[in-house]
């Protein structure tokens, strides 16, 4: 599941989606009414159709259907249906609006847009926590964006209402005079809200919605999608086949019997042979679940093997005992829903019978419930137990296997941040893959950003990407090149905020640092890690040494400039202990930083060098991987040869690489320059008159 902050978007599948404008079940709340605009490129609608609401349920395009209100345990949810490839090309965005009735969207708790893929995958979530005084609210946006749709959490709200929101998207809302009834006539039309016109009444249901609209098969849930449970019962052995359709995704399979006597539940394959077992045990009155992935390309079956009588049910997901803060008790295996914050669990099992049987419970993360041995094991115990074991945001799935006894689940949820704390203190937190948006304490001027993910591998499974305001992505950091924690510069170009997508399995914090707070190089330094300093001096050369003696390790440097913000290579050690010459880039009228990029277990030494350090080039210079050369002379042609890949840059006087040579070996014309060869090994400069 992608969860989202305001201002932030995603790409979202090109197909048929469901979005759910969810809202806790309390009793007393407003109610929420939920609606869709279609706006073309002057972000107007182009008439009355184009607003999709309840009472106006279809698009005439098929685009775009309002399919009403599913009522949960603990939660009402409003259900629109977008078929994006049969939005109208003149469509550029899809608008989805709320209005609050009987109160403001303040007093409206748990206030959440949901997106939900064909096959019942959550592509976005993002949860309102602004909420205040309006009675009127985008929620997010559908947009086109280089011929694919993304997502957009909007949050703005309207004190005005309906009609102030209506108004802003070319709707004009006209109040119809309401004729005198004698007072058991039924109440007043309300007001119609026309495009563009004062008159022409929302067309009725009936003429909204085609007679030959389907009706749909299954409902999106935050779990997966619901079905109609399928259910057989028998005595004896037998042969379970669900011969329905089901949606992708798992599925609980529940079990009952009468008696004492051994189950056996087992899924069949291809063959018709046994695969997997789902069941095995002898509690009596055995009422069980288990969680099972039906096959895609036939029916589920499964060989039941008991004595007596005996009913297999198999139900969606949202049939799953929910998880909170009250214990939640049972006896053998079972499937339970979690889906709030990230939580510790309180765990007990009694040891079953005999105080020696087998506890197992898994969690199952919704992002992995296409692949059910992608799970983390919590507990593996034999006998009494009584653990505490941590879970991530939800929604997920606890597992219990085995258990021949009874136990107890109990979920702590952690302490919510409050978004706006990174705001206030300059340390963003979180936990797993989310998108933030950092801000820059002093617009105009840089920042540094220590950043700390405990317990993640330095190495490609962690990294940060800038967000820019179409969603698309730019390396930033990666575990590999910085490691889990260091010191990096944001904010180069002096922007105001910066959105970043990070990717990582545990906890992380980010935290802003004035630009002050880095080190300056003044001399020769020594460090570990991801490291920022402060350049003042003209442009110069400088060595990059790695001192740290482990295998493979990853070491570069880099000079970075602001107001503009660009960044220029100075060396890559390539994994060598080999000292590397490289070139300092020194904006005149910015500030120069020095960044050094390693993981937290490197070391290495900066040396400054004049630029008289360079050798010069002549007939033939040797070389290898990154150096530095200088041509004194007068015009002349340079050929270039390399034994692996390799770039000549041509530096101007402020030692920037404004000119890449390098296409093929040359031969090239240059004249007094330096030049900063970049090579994976062993280089000739030839040079010829």
């Amino acid at each position: 599941m992608t969860h989202i902050v305001k201002g932030a978007n995603t790409p979202v599948p090109t197909g048929p989606l469901r979005v759910a404008v969810c809202r806790r079940k309390v009793p007393g709340t407003p109610v929420v009414d939920v609606s869709a605009l279609l706006l073309d490129a002057t972000g107007k609608v182009r008439g009355d159709a184009d607003l999709v609401f309840h009472n106006q349920p279809a698009h005439p395009s098929g685009a775009v259907r309002h399919l009403g209100t599913g009522d949960g345990v603990d939660q009402l949810a409003e259900w629109l249906e977008l078929d994006l490839p049969r939005v109208e090309p003149a469509v550029q965005r899809v608008l989805v609006a709320a209005s609050c009735d009987g109160g403001t969207f303040g007093a409206v708790p748990g206030l959440a847009l949901q997106t939900v893929a064909g096959d019942g995958t959550i592509v976005a979530h993002y949860d309102v926590t602004d909420a205040a005084g309006e009675t009127a609210f985008v929620l997010g946006e559908f947009y086109r964006r280089n011929g694919a749709w993304k997502f957009r959490a909007v949050g703005q709200g309207w004190e005005s209402g309906l009609a102030g929101l209506a108004t802003d998207f070319g709707i004009v809302v006209a109040e119809e005079p309401v004729a005198q009834v004698p007072p058991s006539a039924p109440a007043p039309v309300p007001p119609v809200m026309q495009a563009g016109v004062t008159k022409a009444a929302v067309p009725p249901i009936a003429d909204a919605v085609p007679t030959s609209a389907p009706i749909p098969t299954y409902t999106p849930t935050p779990l997966g999608t619901d079905f109609r449970p399928h259910t057989q019962s028998g005595r004896g052995n037998g042969v379970v086949s669900v011969d329905v359709p089901l949606p992708p995704g798992p599925v609980i399979v529940e079990a009952r019997v009468r008696g004492d006597e051994w189950l056996l539940v087992e899924t069949l394959n291809r063959r018709n042979k046994d695969e997997d077992t789902v069941f095995n045990t002898t509690l009596r009155d055995f009422h069980g679940r288990a969680l099972v992935q039906p096959p895609r390309d036939r029916p589920l079956r499964m060989k039941v093997n008991y004595d007596g009588d005996w009913t297999i049910t198999v139900l969606p997901l949202s049939a799953a005992r929910q998880l909170g803060t009250q214990t939640l008790t049972g006896r053998g295996p079972d499937v339970v829903a979690y889906t709030g914050t990230m939580a510790d669990v309180k765990v007990r099992f009694d040891g079953g019978a005999d105080r020696d049987e087998w506890f197992v419970l898994n969690c199952h993360e919704a992002e992995h419930f296409d692949d059910l041995d992608e799970h983390e094991m919590l507990c593996n115990e034999t006998g009494k137990l009584k653990q505490t074991v941590p879970v991530p945001d939800g929604p997920l799935l606890l597992v219990v296997e085995h258990g021949d006894g009874s136990w107890e689940l109990t979920a702590k949820p952690l302490p919510v941040r409050d978004p706006s704390t990174g705001r206030q203190t300059g340390a963003y937190e979180g936990r797993g893959d989310k998108t933030v948006t950092l801000l820059n304490p002093r617009p105009g001027r840089p920042a540094l950003v220590q950043y700390d993910f405990p317990g993640a591998k330095a190495d490609y499974s962690l990294e940060v990407k800038l967000v820019d305001e179409y969603g698309d992505e730019d390396e930033w950091l990666t575990g590999r090149q910085r490691g889990t924690r260091g010191t990096a510069v944001l904010f180069a170009d002096g922007r105001a905020e910066q959105a970043v997508r990070v990717k990582c399995a545990g906890d992380w914090t980010l935290r802003l640092l004035p630009e002050e707070q880095a080190p300056p190089l003044t001399g020769p330094t020594e460090g570990r890690g991801s490291t920022v300093l402060r350049y003042q001096g003209p442009p110069t050369l400088m060595t990059v040494t790695r001192t740290s003696r482990g295998n493979d390790e990853h070491l570069s440097a880099w000079s970075l400039n602001h107001p503009y913000g660009k960044s220029a290579m100075i060396a890559d050690t390539l994994g060598r202990r080999r000292p590397t010459l490289g070139p300092v880039w020194v904006d005149p009228g910015g500030t120069c930083f020095v960044t050094v990029r390693a993981a937290e277990d490197t070391k290495w030494r900066l040396e400054p060098a004049p630029i008289s350090a360079a050798p010069v080039l002549g007939a033939r210079t040797p070389g290898g991987w990154y150096g530095v050369v200088r041509h004194t002379g007068p015009e002349a042609e340079l050929v270039v040869v390399g034994t692996a890949m390799i770039h000549v840059f041509e530096l101007d006087e402020n030692l920037f690489p404004h000119r890449k040579l390098t296409a093929s070996s040359g031969p090239y014309r240059i004249s007094s320059s330096i030049l900063h060869v970049r090579c994976l090994g062993e280089w000739t400069l030839e040079l010829r008159p």
